[in-house]
């Protein structure tokens, strides 16, 4: 019984390193056409003006950095509203001094005195959105830096009217705790790989918080901020409404850079959880999916249950050279770091993102912000005591 048991383990193992070998070839070939599909450069012969819509809370690493990353964009009109709901945010000061250095261009600072919902972010945006001046709006995260033809690429493909929704790819810049080069290495290495699958797989039905452009016409079409102000993945709904719209969802070849916190291993931890719960609360089935894509862990296990007969160490030889090329392929060629030292951990983070998958199974909690909340259908559900 013991025996058979241990057996249909280890077929159930070798199934598992084999469907993780398909799905990394499945991920250098959807890398391959994203790169062959590099559109012909060129922009719209009249560049729309731009509102584009910070909201902010705390400070991060290299904020005014980022910050300062938008104001040296070459590109024609353009504007940058920031939104605070706390008259007290450190984030105030960092804004003010942009102001200063940059006394030229059109910067705003909203404060965002109402809570319209569970997810404090989209109730900022709602309430900046009254002040912004211009149809085309740009959303991205307070963590972003962007190279100066940033809006000149992301702004492009909304001149075809079939487009709703531009997003970008991000790889993210550690901050040397092992918590933040994990999370760079995740990012890089398991996230945007699944992005790639699935623009292969199916026309793109979400956004990345990296950049979010679209017409305030189309937002206004999908019931504005104030719809999605309880859902915690609020650039996949916005994606998602846009795209059942008819829409295409675009992915720019422009990759821009997310500078990650000083992450300590815990913080690491209960991100990835947080993240975990969300994608499984929005794509349940294909986040399931994810079991196959644990090559590593599968094939140790053949490895441990055949007792370390030669196919075994094959199968893992395998398995981990094409982990190892297909991440090598995608951090370099598709998202241009220029570094790859991060890659000897690789090991490690596929081990913990297998703990980190089987935890999300357990429970609906998530922690943002300090406050915690429950998940049910996308949405934030904030616990009382």
């Amino acid at each position: 019984m013991i025996h058979a048991l241990l057996r249909g383990v280890e077929v159930c193992a070798i199934v598992g390193a084999i469907a993780s070998i398909v799905y990394n070839a499945l991920c250098l070939s959807s890398a391959a056409r994203f790169l062959r599909d590099r559109p012909v450069s060129g922009e719209p012969r009249e560049l729309p003006a731009i509102s584009i819509l910070k909201p902010l809370k705390g400070t991060d690493p290299e904020m005014y950095e980022c910050f300062r990353s938008h104001c040296l964009q070459d590109y024609g009109v353009y504007e940058i509203i920031f939104g605070v709901s706390d008259p007290e945010d450190p984030a105030i000061e960092l804004v003010q001094r942009l102001k200063t250095e940059f006394p030229n261009h059109a910067i705003q600072l909203v404060h965002c005195s109402e809570i319209l919902g569970s997810n404090i972010k989209v109730s900022n945006l709602a309430q900046m959105l009254p002040h912004a001046r211009y149809d085309c709006l740009i959303v991205n995260d307070s963590d972003i830096r962007v190279p100066p033809d940033y809006l000149r690429c992301v702004i492009a493909p909304l001149a075809a009217p079939e487009i709703g929704l531009v997003t970008c790819p991000y790889r993210g810049v550690s901050n040397k705790t092992l918590g933040s080069r994990l999370e760079s290495l995740g990012i890089s290495t398991d996230f945007f790989p699944g992005v790639l699958v699935a623009r292969t797989m199916e026309p793109i039905n979400f956004g990345l918080g990296s950049t979010l452009a679209f017409r305030g016409q189309d937002l206004e079409e999908i019931g504005g901020f104030e719809a999605i102000v309880d859902y915690l993945a609020d650039d996949y709904e916005i994606g998602r409404r846009i795209a059942e719209r008819g829409m295409r969802v675009e992915l720019s070849h422009l990759v821009v850079e997310s500078v990650l916190p000083r992450y300590t291993v815990a913080g690491f931890f209960a991100h990835q959880l947080r993240w975990a719960r969300t994608i499984k609360n929005v794509r349940f089935w294909g986040y399931v999916g994810l079991v196959f894509t644990f090559g590593l862990v599968w094939a140790l296990l053949a490895l441990i249950l055949a007792r370390g007969a030669i196919w075994s160490w094959a199968l893992l030889g395998i398995t981990l050279a094409m982990r190892f090329g297909v991440a090598a392929f995608i951090r370099s060629k598709v998202l241009r770091e220029s570094q790859s030292r991060l890659l000897w951990l690789l090991p490690l983070r596929d081990i913990l993102a297998f703990y980190v998958w089987l935890m999300s199974f357990v429970g609906h909690t998530v922690t943002w912000r300090g406050t915690s909340y429950t998940l049910k259908q996308g949405k934030l559900a904030r616990m009382t005591s």
